[in-house]
């Protein structure tokens, strides 16, 4: 089966679905492509799109509120969303991409892609079977909008919520967000701080604002500083991913029992090492560290979609929820006292996040490219009830 894999660079959770689903469909014998639509138009657009999406976010996390709140309200409207009318003008580049390169399946991590795809229906574009991959635990405003085949959605619980939001519940799928095989490959605690050259007899708090090391990470990491401080055997590890002022900064401070990590392809490790996983509570980020299974606290939320993610974690138990406050934080850290109550959180993780999702997808992409066998349908409906 060849494999079409769409993403954008607006935030590393959408590229690192992506990625995963590369890995899941290479394992499966398949050719996978992932592909930046954008680029076919050329690589500054897509560099800007990306850099307008990522300044928002860490210049002015309220304006992004303001775009996103303004988007829930315009969903109500009886007519498609600019955002569809903007992507329209990628239709016919992509559908000269698509003339001169085969695939038996298209698939989705984001929503803008799946607008291009909706925009080519619409205009009497035959395509291979569509899959619209949902990233976060929220329906985001416009997916209602889309004309894919079928939509992956985060969790069953979030079944209803997507079908109020007006997605056909015949063509939903709650097969979970995909991560890599990484985050579910069996390593100890003892192990990952092995291999990561942490001591053994030391308590670890990791802190990372995702991959461009955003979410007010400097509030938090302030915060942490000092709640750490007052604690014996306790150390941080901040993750500054792509932000390289952010990892400048912070590694000049001199912070004490604190280490600092730029970007880095190890968090699976980190993860595991950690005792407390203090994060932005983005879908892929809070996803992967639920399959790794990690006690976790979110604070500072990017408003929109991150508030989301926040609150359903912490109603399912799945993680504590709190502003990026040293008192707030100070409160957090208990969590490395009390056994009973980490121990609560990683059964919620481990009975709600499904670590075999991109596995599961690439078998619904199977399905819908017919080359399952008789069963196919069948399979079909299973996944959908499942």
């Amino acid at each position: 089966m060849d494999s079409l894999i769409l993403s954008c660079g607006t935030g590393g959770g959408h590229d690192a679905a992506a990625r995963a689903l590369v890995e899941a469909m290479e394992l499966r014998g398949h050719r996978a492509v992932m592909l930046n639509p954008y680029t076919l138009q050329s690589r500054e657009l897509a560099g800007r799109i990306d850099r307008l999406y990522i300044g928002s976010v860490q210049k002015a996390p309220s304006f992004f509120g303001a775009v996103y709140a303004a988007g829930q309200l315009y969903r109500k409207l009886p007519f498609r969303s600019p955002v569809y009318y903007v992507n329209l003008l990628m239709r016919d580049i992509l559908g000269e991409y698509l003339s001169r390169n085969h695939f038996d399946v298209i698939i989705t991590t984001h929503l803008f892609p799946a607008e291009i795809i909706t925009g080519m229906k619409n205009s009497g574009s035959v395509l291979p079977g569509t899959i619209y991959v949902a990233t976060d635990y929220v329906c985001l405003p416009f997916t209602e909008e889309t004309g894919c085949d079928a939509y992956v959605i985060p969790t069953e619980e979030l079944r209803e919520h997507f079908v109020l939001c007006g997605l056909p519940e015949e063509k939903i799928y709650p097969l979970g967000i995909p991560v890599s095989g990484a985050f579910s490959a069996r390593m100890s605690r003892d192990e990952a701080r092995e291999a990561l050259g942490l001591e053994q007899d030391r308590k670890y708090v990791l802190v990372s604002g995702g991959s461009m090391g955003g979410g007010q990470l400097r509030n938090a990491v302030k915060a942490l500083t000092g709640a750490v401080s007052q604690r014996s055997g306790t150390e941080l590890i901040i993750i500054c991913g792509s932000n390289a002022r952010l990892y400048e900064e912070l590694s000049s401070a001199g912070l004490p029992h604190t280490s600092v990590v730029g970007f880095t392809r190890e968090m699976p490790a980190y993860m595991r090492a950690a005792d407390l996983f203090v994060t932005k509570p983005g879908g892929l980020s809070s996803t992967e560290a639920a399959v790794c299974g990690v006690p976790m606290v979110h604070t500072a939320a990017i408003p929109g979609c991150e508030t989301h993610n926040a609150r359903y974690f912490s109603s399912c138990g799945m993680s504590l929820s709190c502003p990026a406050s040293r008192g707030a934080l100070e409160d957090a850290l208990g969590l490395l006292d009390s056994f009973p109550a980490r121990a609560a959180m990683l059964c919620s993780q481990h009975r709600i996040i499904r670590p075999d999702a991109a596995a599961q997808i690439c078998a619904l992409a199977e399905d819908m490219a017919d080359i399952a066998g008789e069963d196919g349908p069948a399979r079909l409906r299973r996944a959908s009830a499942s």
